[in-house]
């Protein structure tokens, strides 16, 4: 008869804002994807990390390979909303700054 089989689990969630996490930390799938492909080992971000276990970065990391080109495409467009809204947010203060100064010369103005 053989051993029966344990299925890994995958420690990710999602959370309310549509984020990716290691499961029980905040840690993102993006940061842990992005440090090991910057080159770092399982072990440096696990050091990098310390709310992550060291197995838990493997088994993330051999996820990510599995998956590379959806998980790659998920993360490219995250990058593209993100800039995006950097985007918006920047143009938004600049939008507040010059209000805020228009404001200002008038009130010294009276």
């Amino acid at each position: 008869m053989a051993a029966p089989v344990d299925t890994l689990r995958i420690p990710l969630s999602t959370d309310g804002n549509g984020v990716v996490r290691v499961s029980g930390s905040r840690v993102t799938l993006h940061t842990i994807v992005r440090t090991f492909e910057s080159g770092a080992s399982a072990e440096e971000i696990a050091a990098k990390y310390p709310a992550v276990p060291l197995g838990d970065v493997y088994t993330v990391i051999a996820w990510y390979l599995s998956r590379r080109e959806e998980v790659d495409e998920a993360l490219a467009r995250e990058d593209r909303e993100s800039g995006a809204l950097r985007t918006r947010i920047e143009r938004d203060h600049q939008s507040s700054a010059t209000l805020r100064d228009v404001l200002l010369n008038r009130r010294s103005a009276k």
